[in-house]
């Protein structure tokens, strides 16, 4: 029989060793670890069309295609003659735009794309465009090639993307693309594409993209390649043009990113009002999230070269002259978000493009807007520019606009939005224009300007809206018209 002292000890060491054994799982236990991540949701499986749908436009693994269809119904007043007293004031199209996509990868990392596209249009009242002025009716446009390129991802084991062909480009803040947007101008929106080569390298370690871009666009649809049916009486724009990009996007800062890029662009006239040009843009832009519920952009460039622009008429007729450019542009936007169950966000807007002095012949301070001739902030007034710009729909210059907007989404499917500007012009005479009589010549305030939108989507097939704007004119015109613009699309896709 062990003594008492022996069997206390023989105890008291089987309880520590309990003990601390204990302590181990309970450490074990206790220490706080972070949450599991959840297991991702999965998806909803698809229903028996769509799942035939699915399979129908990927018959192959290496093959892809599309097709989509807008309609759109579009009724302007005032927004082209800026007065009533025009017979063709009144305007009312309903546009039918189709197209069709493939996307081949014969092998891994390289893709060849290509889409093509028509729009006919059935004007409802008398149309305002040359091709068909003064006709009502069907005008059945032509089919091109809007899309048709060959794209290398991963190339030569490098992060970099090399893209030669026909594409679309877009550079900047989404839906906010201020220079570089559509090369095609002349067709309305109906293709964007610019016939271009394109390099981005993603230099992760130093969280910069790097693009370079040269551009070969020509100003008629069928000059590159054939079109389908009539096109010789269109144009894609007012003059060929060439092009090169080098653009740098960086984001080490937190909740920042700084881009800057150099643009040049050659214009080399090939219809009566297009230009012949050597334009050097130098801009900056940085956009970021300081702070929880706000958000800002800001982009500002300045533009030198030479230019000879056969539509400027005053002071004198200047269209033969070689003029050296010196214009400015300034884009701004500070959102507040106050990420409620509606998503409604509060904006405030500005905007500043240089205009043409009339008092200083020999320079040029009119800021192109090279590739963004596109309805960026207004489907409406891009037309009004027809009567300053020598007939260039969308040639935005000579504005400064100051505004406020508001959005959300009253359902989950759908958006509202509003957007008032007050709308300014720096200089008061606009020296391209081919209708003096319809501006004062001595005021600075081009009017009021609101603009409401509602989309909706219906289905993943199937969206929607309803668009308006309106243009109160004031002491920059003559006639004091109100402008309208009012719009319903439907679009179906496959």
């Amino acid at each position: 029989m062990q003594p008492p002292s022996t069997r206390c000890l023989l105890l008291t060491l089987a309880l520590a060793a309990r003990l601390t054994k204990l302590c181990a799982q309970s450490a074990s236990v206790s220490v706080p670890t972070a949450p599991a991540a959840p297991a991702p949701k999965p998806a909803a499986p698809l229903s028996t069309t769509e799942q035939w749908i699915a399979d129908a436009k990927k018959p192959a693994a290496w093959l892809s295609w599309g097709a989509d269809l807008r309609v759109r119904d579009e009724y302007y007043d005032n927004i082209v003659s800026l007065s009533d007293v025009d017979p063709l004031h009144e305007q009312n199209v309903i546009r039918f735009r189709s197209r069709l996509w493939a996307s081949a990868t014969p092998v891994t990392n390289v893709s060849f794309n290509t889409r093509i596209a028509s729009e006919s249009r059935l004007w409802t009242k008398p149309s305002f465009i040359p091709v068909y002025g003064g006709r009502s009716g069907m005008e059945w446009r032509y089919g091109i090639v809007d899309n048709l390129n060959l794209k290398w991802a991963n190339a030569f084991d490098q992060p970099l993307t090399v893209t030669a062909g026909r594409q679309d480009i877009v550079l900047g803040d989404f839906w906010n693309w201020w220079l570089v947007a559509d090369g095609t101008p002349g067709d309305g929106s109906w293709t964007y594409f610019l016939d271009s080569a394109r390099l981005t390298y993603d230099a992760k370690d130093l969280k910069t993209k790097f693009d370079g871009i040269f551009i070969y666009q020509r100003a008629r649809p069928d000059d590159w390649m054939p079109t389908l049916d009539n096109s010789s009486a269109y144009t894609l724009t007012e003059q060929n043009e060439q092009g090169v990009i080098l653009y740098a996007s960086n984001k080490s800062l937190k909740n920042t990113q700084i881009d800057g890029y150099f643009i040049y662009k050659g214009d080399d006239q090939e219809f009566r009002n297009g230009d012949d040009a050597n334009i050097f843009t130098l801009g900056a832009k940085i956009t970021g999230t300081p702070a929880e519920h706000w958000s800002y952009s800001l982009e500002g460039a300045y533009q030198f070269g030479e230019k000879m622009d056969p539509m400027v008429r005053t002071p004198v007729a200047a269209n033969t002259e070689r003029r050296d450019l010196d214009a400015f542009g300034v884009n701004a936007r500070v959102s507040y978000l106050f990420k409620d169950v509606l998503n409604n966000q509060a904006h405030l807007i500005f905007e500043h493009l240089s205009g043409d002095d009339p008092d200083s012949t020999g320079r040029d301070e009119m800021f192109d807007v090279l590739w963004g001739r596109w309805p960026r902030w207004s489907e409406l007034y891009i037309y009004s520019y027809v009567q300053e710009t020598g007939g260039k729909i969308a040639q935005l210059n000579n504005i400064q606009r100051i505004g406020a907007g508001w959005t959300l989404n009253p359902m989950k499917p759908m958006q509202l939005g509003f957007y008032y500007n007050a709308l300014f012009a720096p200089e008061s005479v606009p020296t391209r224009t081919i209708n003096a009589a319809r501006f004062s010549q001595d005021g600075h305030f081009r009017g009021h300007y609101f603009q409401g939108v509602l989309t909706h989507t219906f289905s993943r097939h199937v969206k929607g809206h309803l668009w308006g704007e309106l243009i109160w004119q004031d002491d920059f015109y003559v006639d004091r018209e109100l402008l309208t613009f009012l719009r319903a699309e439907v679009s179906l896709n496959f």
